[in-house]
């Protein structure tokens, strides 16, 4: 008992504290939410991804098994999701957010600084490429099914199609890794690489400051049958996945600790992002943000208790 509250104030408090002054921030002065979202969305994010694949030194086969381990367990969710959504017999809308409340993972903003915490610096390497996989599926993916929410036919799938590519971290892992490729020394351009450091060291704490001024305008909706099954499958379920799936796969247990971690990963913040900037599901994404971050301080404690022991 001790340890798993030694660990809760070690790791998960710290998170708690710089979420909840932007709890109280946005009570006292309310702040504008969509302007928080934006620069997220199209700044910090792409940023962030930009500067941390260029100066991970994890690469080659290691990456790519990381990667689709990440990926695995995100598919194997979506699977559990689509069989509760049958047996449930969720309308098409309800299902689709489900999915995205099962499936995506807060890999950076909760995970980054979570995974930091708990295995050190050196474990962040790691958890890059969780939040690169992360993001090419929340942005390309997320978006489509975001946009799909508001209408059906091909020129929802436009609507759709035209939103996923305005994503611009996209272009972020792209430009990444074309410059990784053909050994762009970025690095060494200041008036470049410095502003994007800059930005990119803001992402954690603005993320989660972000977080709290997001749970703050939450109204969430009540813990019924859907959102109940989606916040099993996200954070009990994704650790039990990625725990088999990490088994199949040529990863070192350090590497392996850190997948696991990371799947129990709350509801990404994207996923509501998403929601409020592109009119999808707000009341089902912000309640799965809402209450699977608030329990997840108990199941993301216990389930690092199990890999410490």
């Amino acid at each position: 008992m001790m340890m798993v509250l030694k660990l809760f104030t070690e790791v998960c408090l710290p998170l708690v504290m710089v979420a909840g002054t932007g709890w109280v921030m946005d009570r006292k002065f309310k702040l504008h939410l969509e302007t928080l979202v934006k620069l997220n969305l199209y700044l910090m994010v792409p940023a962030f991804i930009f500067v941390r694949l260029l100066d991970t030194p994890v690469g080659g086969k290691e990456a790519g098994w990381i990667m689709a381990g990440a990926f695995s367990t995100m598919l194997a969710c979506g699977v559990l999701s689509f069989i509760c959504s049958r047996v449930l017999k969720l309308r098409l809308e309800t299902g689709k957010a489900h999915a995205l409340a099962s499936m995506v993972g807060n890999a950076g903003n909760f995970g980054i600084p979570l995974i930091t915490l708990a295995f050190g610096p050196e474990a962040g390497s790691v958890q890059v490429y969780v939040l690169v996989t992360m993001n090419i599926s929340v942005f390309t993916f997320g978006v489509f099914l975001a946009n799909l929410q508001a209408g059906g036919g091909w020129s929802a799938h436009r609507r759709a199609l035209t939103a996923t590519l305005r994503q611009p971290s996209i272009y972020a892992v792209a430009s990444a890794v074309v410059c990784k490729w053909l050994h762009i020394p970025v690095q060494s351009v200041g008036w470049i690489w410095e502003p994007l450091q800059i930005t990119a060291g803001c992402l954690v704490g603005f993320a989660l400051l972000t977080l709290g001024v997001q749970l703050s305008q939450t109204k969430p909706a009540p813990l019924r049958p859907p959102l109940v099954t989606a916040l099993v499958v996200r954070l009990i379920g994704a650790p039990l996945l990625a725990w088999g799936i990490t088994r199949l796969i040529p990863v070192p247990p350090a590497t392996a600790s850190v997948l696991i971690l990371a799947a129990g990963a709350p509801t990404a913040v994207n996923t509501a992002l998403l929601a409020h900037e592109f009119g999808g599901d707000r009341e089902f994404a912000t309640a799965s943000v809402f209450y699977s971050t608030l329990l997840s301080l108990v199941t993301v404690t216990i389930t690092l208790a199990l890999l410490k022991a």
